[in-house]
């Protein structure tokens, strides 16, 4: 070491320029010479030029902006939002699709609703006019009559029906005569037609008596209708002798059984209209 005599330290102070102040005393940096000031990683410092050679505290830059913590939470925040974005989506589609799939279903059974309504509704005016033209076929009405030794029986039928005799009573026994629109089937026990006359040569109570077991049985009902004044005993069911369900019109006249019968519930109508007009004589 270099034995020069001990030297105390002084501070520096600048030479005074006229009008200029100088830094003021209290403010001096107090570092011993040869001292440095260590910065913290990631820290800055203001210079004293800047800060009036006043210290401030240092500012950590990586509190701002959130580091690398800071962008993972963001990240994970999108995922989440994207895939509830993308749950609703879905389930908006599959509502959408469900409630168009729904509305067609509902449009096509209306329209087919729509469409039988129409095809029934033509059918039945189709049938309606079918009907009234049959009808007006049936005017003007013929008159049936029967022999006059037998109480000249006789009625009204509609003029599309024809009519066949086929014992005409001329010497004496059983008269029958059968009728049907257009024309007549081939007479038998179980054919068909719309109205069968028969007058019987036999008293009233003992042919009504062959009515009483199929009665009995359940297979015919009877009731009473007047007939030109008379009452007539009106058998429904299945008719004796055979397998035909019709309406049997039974009644006297003098000494002899009438017998007015339709063989088939079809002609009903047609056939009451002509127990109506019935007339004959006692």
């Amino acid at each position: 070491m270099d034995n020069q005599p001990y030297q105390p330290f002084q501070p520096y102070q600048p030479n005074p320029q006229p009008g200029v102040a100088g830094p003021d005393p209290s403010q001096a940096n107090l570092a011993q010479p040869g001292a440095t000031q260590q910065q913290m990683p990631g820290s800055w410092a203001a210079s004293p030029s800047m800060t009036g050679g006043a210290p401030i505290a240092t500012a950590n830059i990586a509190s701002v902006g959130g580091g690398k913590d800071g962008g993972g939470n963001k990240s994970l925040l999108l995922m989440i939002l994207a895939i509830i974005g993308g749950l609703v989506s879905v389930t908006f589609i599959a509502l959408f699709i469900w409630m168009y799939a729904r509305w067609d279903s509902a449009d096509k059974d209306v329209e087919s609703k729509i469409t039988a309504a129409v095809t029934e509704a033509v059918n039945n005016k189709a049938e309606e006019m079918e009907n009234e033209f049959i009808e007006r076929e049936k005017s003007p009405y013929r008159t049936f009559a029967g022999p006059a030794d037998y109480g000249e029986l006789s009625f009204e039928y509609p003029k599309t029906w024809s009519v066949y005799e086929a014992k005409d009573a001329t010497n004496g026994g059983d008269y029958e005569a059968y009728l049907n629109p257009d024309k007549v089937y081939p007479v038998g026990v179980n054919t068909i037609n719309a109205l069968r006359v028969t007058i019987k040569d036999q008293a009233y109570d003992t042919y009504v008596a062959t009515y009483e077991n199929y009665i009995k049985s359940g297979k015919l009902a009877v009731s009473v209708r007047p007939i030109n004044g008379e009452n007539a005993n009106l058998y429904t069911g299945e008719m004796p002798g055979n397998k035909i369900v019709g309406i049997a019109a039974v009644f006297k006249i003098r000494d002899k059984t009438a017998i007015i019968q339709t063989d088939a519930m079809l002609f009903e109508p047609d056939y009451q209209k002509i127990l109506d007009s019935i007339r004959f004589n006692q």
